[in-house]
Parts: structure tokens; sequence; C-alpha cells
């Protein structure tokens, strides 16, 4: 996969002559020592920290459906804000590159908390096959890679798959949400993810169905025998005040 990254590292530098770089947040054209986002946004972004604290919400949250080793996520997710312009551009707009670059600095913030240092095997939550070939790339996935390739873990792709074809969570209720993705998700070699320490990555979290449902396939898969964090690149506000 690093040969694919570097082409597009190539192709953008090109791009980059006749097309100027721009933020993903407020679309400001980027400095030349500017990665996916420019400083100002950068600095004015609304980081969680959770990284940094063993029992943050989001960890608590999941221990009520099951018990996660670790949990984070980067950014609040703030809808109309240039903050959910982050997401929506590589999510949407065909800006997979950024994705892994979002990622990068998510693998980061997971080092620098120290909470995720033992990990083993990062599981990004599968898009089933239509809304993949419909997107072209799960973001998730792209997300991964940049994860992976900051904390030196290995992604996998392959091991669980998304097997049924679910409606967009975006305008469900809570309750909604979660009966929406009861058992939608299937592990293909469980042999691949027993005993290991994974961590299930997703671009934005909601509810936290989504996770919960995929983490709960492969705690029964694996017979208990394996370890999950969770992490997300954003994680809705709503999740904590409704907790």
């Amino acid at each position: 996969m690093s040969i694919f990254y570097d082409i597009a590292v190539v192709l953008r530098d090109v791009a980059s002559l006749f097309l100027p770089r721009t933020c993903l947040a407020c679309g400001r054209v980027l400095l030349e020592n500017e990665g996916c986002v420019c400083l100002a946004c950068r600095y004015n972004m609304p980081l969680t920290n959770f990284a940094k604290r063993k029992d943050n919400p989001i960890k608590l949250l999941f221990e009520n459906v099951l018990p996660v080793e670790s949990a984070a996520a980067m950014f609040w997710f703030v809808g109309g804000t240039e903050w959910q312009r982050i997401i929506h551009n590589f999510k949407y707009h065909g800006r997979w590159f950024f994705a892994q670059k979002m990622g990068e600095w998510l693998g980061e913030e997971l080092l620098d908390g120290g909470n995720f240092d033992d990990i083993d095997l990062i599981v990004p939550i599968p898009l089933h096959y239509r809304r993949r070939l419909r997107r072209g790339y799960n973001q998730s996935e792209q997300l991964a890679l940049g994860v992976g390739r900051k904390m030196g873990v290995e992604c996998d792709f392959r091991s669980v798959r998304r097997c049924h074809y679910n409606d967009s969570q975006t305008s469900k209720s809570r309750s909604e949400r979660w009966d929406n993705v009861e058992e939608i998700f299937d592990v293909r070699r469980a042999e691949r993810l027993r005993g290991k320490h994974i961590l299930l990555l997703d671009d934005v979290l909601t509810t936290g169905a989504t996770m919960a449902s995929c983490a709960s396939a492969i705690v029964k898969a694996c017979e208990g025998d394996v370890l999950i964090s969770v992490a997300s690149l954003s994680v809705s506000r709503r999740i904590i005040d409704e907790r």
C-alpha cells in the first residue's frame, strides 16, 4: 500500500503546481509548511484530549455495552462548522489522501496519550460493498493507514466485513441507530484476530452503535480471546450529553 501512498504524494505535489492546496476546514490556501489543515484552524480545533484520559466519557459509554481497554476521539464534531467540513471533505468529496494525513495526526494523539501503546492490529469499520463502490473508497481505511503509519501498527481490512446494507444513520434517533446496526458485521478470519489487542477505528462517533456492533461481532467470533480499544477522529457532543 505504501507505493500507492508515494504515488499519491507525487501526484499531489504535481497538482499543487496548478491548483493551490486548501485547508480542509476553512478553505484557505495552505502555506508550504502546512499539512491539510491550516495553522489557524489547527490552533482553534476543539480537541477533546480524551487520548490522555484513561477513564474518559467515551470509554465509560462503551463499558455499558462491552469492556474496552481504551477509547478516544481527537476533536468534537460540530454540525454546520468547519469541523464538520473536515470530515465531509475526505468522506464525500474524494479527498481520500487527506484522510490519511488526518489519520497521522490522530496517531500522534494516541501515541502521546500513552493509553494505546500495546495495540497489535488496527481494524477500521468496514463499509458495505455497495456504499464503497459508490464512494470509491472507505474513508475509515484511509484513516487507519495514517494511524498505522504513525504508530507502527499493521492494519487489517479483510477479517471483518459488513454483511448487510443498512440505511444511513444521519437522520435516525438514538434507539433507531442501535436497531439499524444490529448484527450487520461478520468476522471471516477470527484466527487472525484471536489473542490480539485490536484498535477499532472510525471517522465519526455519534451514538457508538456501529462501533459497538462491530466490537461485539469480533468478541463473539474470537470467543472472548481478544482485547478491544476504540478510537475515532471526531465525536458528537450528543454522545456525552445523552449518556
